[in-house]
């Protein structure tokens, strides 16, 4: 019974003196005036200042593109779908869609290292909030030049309006495939 009782008083006592070691910090570090994130940042107007080395969405030219696809063979998490088709009297490759899934992707910029043509790059945008998983891959074929070009915000509104096209990305990849299968043959 006198242990019983010994190990509820230390635990008590163990308690009340991590409460107090709380507390005192507490108290040196309040400070009034100290306002919240929002209040310091402005976070939702403002853009945060970023780091030169911050890994955030890609911003992508497709006009250097030359579809090689090795950006999607460095891709540990095979995030990075690029559609493509022969193009008719000509050498090479033409880009169809080029989707990254941002649910997947862990910005390791493994795939930018990877582009013979420095086609894209790690951008400064870190924002990309949306409520459907849809609305996390994104096809910067479909948005605005200036946007995928990194110059513009990739904003869910943006997005969204990339989405009104009736064929949906995984469509337009399974199109590509077939064609190369039937190219094959």
């Amino acid at each position: 019974m006198r242990q019983w009782l010994r190990d509820i008083f230390s635990a008590v006592t163990t308690v009340a003196h991590a409460m107090w070691v709380g507390m005192r910090y507490w108290i040196s570090t309040y400070n009034p005036q100290r306002r919240t994130f929002t209040e310091r940042y402005e976070y939702p107007e403002l853009p945060l200042k970023v780091a030169n080395r911050f890994r955030g969405f890609h911003s992508y030219d497709p006009t250097v593109c030359t579809s090689c696809s090795l950006c999607a063979a460095a891709c540990p998490v095979d995030c990075i779908y690029v559609g493509r088709e022969k193009v008719p009297g000509k050498k090479g490759f033409q880009v169809t869609s080029f989707v990254i899934d941002y649910t997947k992707c862990m910005f390791c910029a493994l795939c930018v290292e990877a582009c013979p043509k420095d086609t894209f790059t790690m951008g400064s945008t870190y924002d990309l909030s949306c409520y459907s998983r849809d609305g996390c891959s994104v096809d910067f074929l479909r948005i605005p030049v200036e946007v995928a070009r990194g110059r513009g915000t990739l904003d869910p509104t943006v997005l969204a309006h990339s989405k009104v096209i009736t064929r949906s990305v995984s469509a337009a990849a399974d199109e590509s495939d077939d064609q190369g299968e039937t190219a094959k043959q």
